[in-house]
């Protein structure tokens, strides 16, 4: 008896190993899923070129100042936006940027590629609008992103929807059972980011987000620096909270102010 409880407990920790092996190995196919989005390079209007990729967008409203940039979530197809963000933003220009390995920009997607891209888009959407104020709206995943860009970059205005404190707390709501401290190499350590950041922030997000649970979300505006603006449509969840009319009205009357 002694020796089949032996093997029966070796057999449960190497499946457990196992288990963490796989969630660590197999974290960005995990994460990312830039193939569902894939468009033709030829349907875009910006180009931005990397040291190891190229990243391609839109550009709504192209003469309007004081732009804003946008980072969408997990296999959004951030074209689908377009002629709701020129309806929402008609007196700024607008970019929508698809993340490496995502829309028609090339190599692979990862924290450590995605958070430089982004302050090169930011960069260069700088150059084009010298001394204009630059606001970034950042969706789920992208409000990873964003957060890491206003921590780095002079974000004038920060809109956050459906945010995470970090992917390691969003992570452990999904995987308590697994060390995920140790075995995520994806971060974005949003709360950490916006220590500094005094500038004003919106965070919308979902009573039904069952993806970025509630908690998380609540981490990240107690962690801020200043009071953020924070709208909670109940009715929401992750995947169709922008489908709600209090979407829109508060990222177009955030914008205008």
């Amino acid at each position: 008896m002694r020796s089949v409880f032996v093997i029966g407990t070796l057999l449960v920790m190497l499946v457990y190993a196992g288990a963490c092996w796989f969630l660590h190995a197999k974290q960005r196919q995990m994460i990312y899923y830039g193939w569902t989005t894939t468009v033709d390079a030829a349907n875009t209007d910006f180009e931005l070129e990397r040291p190891d990729a190229t990243l391609r967008g839109w550009v709504l409203n192209h003469d309007q100042p004081d732009p804003i940039l946008y980072f969408g979530g997990n296999a959004e197809r951030i074209e689908a936006n377009r002629e709701d963000f020129a309806r929402m933003f008609p007196g700024r220009s607008v970019y929508l940027v698809a993340y490496r390995g995502y829309g028609a920009s090339t190599g692979e997607p990862g924290e450590a590629a995605l958070v430089p891209d982004a302050l090169a888009v930011f960069d260069e959407v700088q150059r084009r609008h010298p001394g204009q104020r630059i606001a970034v709206i950042g969706r789920s995943l992208g409000s990873g992103v964003a957060s890491q860009v206003a921590g780095q970059r002079p974000v004038a205005r920060l809109a956050l929807i459906t945010p995470f404190d970090s992917m390691i707390g969003a992570a452990k709501t999904h995987y308590s059972m697994f060390p995920v401290d140790w075995l995520l190499d994806e971060r974005y350590e949003s709360a950490k980011a916006l220590r500094g950041f005094r500038e004003p922030i919106l965070i919308v997000h979902g009573g039904r987000d069952d993806i970025v649970p509630e908690v998380c979300t609540e981490r990240l505006i107690a962690a801020l620096a200043a009071p953020a603006n924070v709208v909670r449509i109940d009715a929401a969840d992750h995947n169709d909270i922008s489908l709600h009319p209090e979407f829109g009205k508060a990222l177009s009357a955030f914008m205008s102010r």
